[in-house]
């Protein structure tokens, strides 16, 4: 017998920026090639915003979306929760940015972070609030300028990452809709094989640590790739259970979209096909936290998530965190 969901996702929205990085303009500025990339992250392309894009003006046009399409207005909004690992400034955070730009003036507004998991954890963070009775509406937004933290010297890192934004307006459901289990995880002591060595306390931004590069991100993709596969596959594992249904019940899978090869092994450690898991990793590369919202709302509107489906999400990123989450449509 699966869960009884006490919130749904109600309406969700994106923004892309318009300009799309090949993997052949990749290789006019370092050493790769398209066949390279492909053949071993599945990505062909992925969007790049202008340097002066913020994460916030990204965050805004994708939750103004969901709000329209949810019919709703920036006054109806109780809580606002955002998922970045790129913010425009460390205080105060991209939330309050994206609260004011939006008007919602009742809400109130923090950041999550937690990486590429971020927006998982975000939903996590409303559907406990509202479930709590302290509002009815919550907007749960993941927005990431990856480009801005890359190394565009590294080609096993700069090729991989994109820049986007995703959000979803959650609200209490009324029982037939919605998230029926999640689970979330994190491993602090294998931080440093995914991190940014500098621009916070530990070590401040200085003229020093921009020419050597040490406030840009740093990953181990061998141990990152084993983690993440190992991760996710038991994140799933402990989701599916907690909703009393199987692989063979999900009708769709939408994982973080970090590697081709890592969305194979998950799917194959969960027990789903590959048609039923919706893949855009070739055409955006990982934009961290917002690549599932981004995933999700693509996957909305071209008709292939439908009323009454179960859905399966599965997520890893830097921390390390990780998590899965399984919903009713």
């Amino acid at each position: 017998m699966t869960a009884t969901p006490i919130v749904e996702i109600t309406s969700t929205g994106r923004f892309l920026p318009s300009r799309v990085m090949t993997n052949d303009d990749l290789a006019e500025i370092v050493e790769t090639n398209d066949e390279w990339i492909r053949t071993r992250t599945g990505i062909r392309e992925r969007r790049v915003g202008p340097p002066d894009l913020l994460a916030a003006e990204m965050g805004r046009a994708a939750a103004a979306q969901a709000l329209e399409r949810a019919q709703l207005e920036a006054a109806d909004v109780d809580i606002v929760v955002v998922s970045t690992a790129t913010p425009d400034r460390l205080l105060p955070s991209t939330a309050c940015d994206v609260q004011a730009l939006l008007g919602c003036d009742n809400a109130l507004a923090f950041d999550v972070s937690a990486a590429c998991s971020g927006w998982l954890y975000g939903l996590s963070v409303a559907e406990g609030y509202l479930a709590a009775g302290r509002g009815d509406t919550a907007l749960v937004v993941a927005t990431e300028k990856m480009s801005n933290i890359l190394d565009w010297t590294d080609r096993a890192t700069c090729v991989l990452f994109g820049d986007g934004s995703g959000a979803a307006v959650v609200r209490p459901s009324d029982g037939s809709r919605g998230i029926l289990s999640s689970y979330h995880r994190s491993d602090g002591t294998l931080a440093e094989l995914l991190y940014r060595r500098a621009g916070g306390v530990r070590m401040p931004m200085s003229e020093a640590v921009v020419e050597q590069g040490e406030h840009l991100m740093k990953m181990s993709g061998r141990e990152i790739f084993k983690n993440a596969v190992r991760s996710m596959a038991e994140a799933c594992e402990h989701a599916l259970a907690e909703a009393g249904l199987t692989g063979d019940e999900i009708d769709l899978m939408i994982p973080h979209q970090a590697n081709i090869r890592i969305i194979e092994a998950t799917a194959k450690y969960a027990g789903i096909p590959m048609d039923r898991v919706f893949v855009n990793v070739d055409r955006y590369g990982n934009m961290s936290s917002a690549s599932i919202p981004v995933a999700l709302d693509e996957a909305l509107e071209q008709g292939i998530v439908e009323p009454g489906m179960h859905v399966l999400t599965a997520t890893f990123g830097a921390g390390l965190t990780w998590g899965a989450m399984v919903w009713r449509t």
